[in-house]
């Protein structure tokens, strides 16, 4: 099969798809027929087996590194890529980091790079995609993941915390103002989920016990992409600015509650 033509599908930009959720939905994305870009900060060799992967759907995948605490500069790789590719269609905003140090503890300097790579970085990335698709003229689609944490709060994750909730608040503003160009905006929130973050890369989900979580077990990285694979298809044509949470049912319990619980006697009145 020949290589399509950058008019020839639809193109989605997910950052941090060197592996985890990133990885998931650009392979997710490219079994819809999307060409795919990819963004990595420190695992170059991961975006390359992502981009393989991409490539094994029969879609183009191209590869571009992104620091979001280089900011604002960062951002022009969101237009860079979709030069490359030909156009834009979807952005899910990924990439993310996190602390776990108690409040008093914290320092500015890594209170503001989570802020930077979490909140700012989307916000910008989200400028310059929706700028794109207004350009374009015919809507588009953007996908901030988030986290439990854009509800409820964590210990020793007030950076993080915040970050979330900032994006969560920034994706209904984001919906508001763009859906008069066809742009939907919407939040993923996902819970535990076995991935590189939380030390479960390639984990059988079904064999790791969460007591604390109703479905009792972390979640699959593609059982993520697939809620983000929905909100950026046609399906999803009139939903915007909900957040969808991905979590088995933790915030049902409290996202503390839910990773901490060590027996099912909650589960019996």
């Amino acid at each position: 099969m020949s290589a399509p033509t950058p008019s020839a599908s639809k193109v989605a930009l997910i950052t941090g798809s060197d592996s985890g959720i990133g990885r998931a939905t650009a392979v997710r994305l490219a079994e819809a027929g999307m060409d795919i870009g990819i963004t990595w900060h420190s695992d170059h060799k991961g975006a390359e087996e992502t981009a393989e992967e991409v490539r094994g759907q029969g879609r183009r995948a191209v590869v571009a590194h992104l620091d979001l605490t280089r900011l604002p500069a960062a951002a022009d790789t969101i237009d860079e890529l979709s030069e490359e590719l030909g156009r834009l269609d979807v952005l899910v905003n990924n990439a993310g980091t996190g602390t776990a140090t108690p409040f008093l503890d914290l320092e500015p300097d890594d209170v503001r790079r989570v802020l930077d790579v979490d909140l700012l970085g989307p916000f910008l990335c989200g400028q310059r995609a929706a700028r794109r698709m207004i350009r374009q003229g015919d809507g588009g689609r953007i996908v901030n993941v988030t986290s439990v944490h854009e509800h409820q709060p964590r210990v020793g994750a007030a950076p993080y915390c915040a970050a979330k909730g900032g994006l969560g608040l920034l994706t209904q503003v984001m919906a508001l103002e763009l859906a008069e160009h066809g742009i939907t905006v919407n939040s993923v929130a996902p819970g535990e989920i076995a991935t590189p973050m939380t030390g479960q890369e390639d984990a059988d989900v079904h064999s790791r016990r969460r007591t604390g979580i109703p479905l009792g077990r972390p979640g699959d990285a593609r059982e993520v992409a697939a809620v983000i694979a929905f909100l950026a298809g046609p399906d999803a044509s009139y939903v915007t600015g909900a957040s969808w949470s991905v979590d088995g049912g933790m915030l049902r319990m409290g996202p503390m509650a839910g990773s901490h619980l060590t027996s099912d006697d909650w589960r019996r009145p």
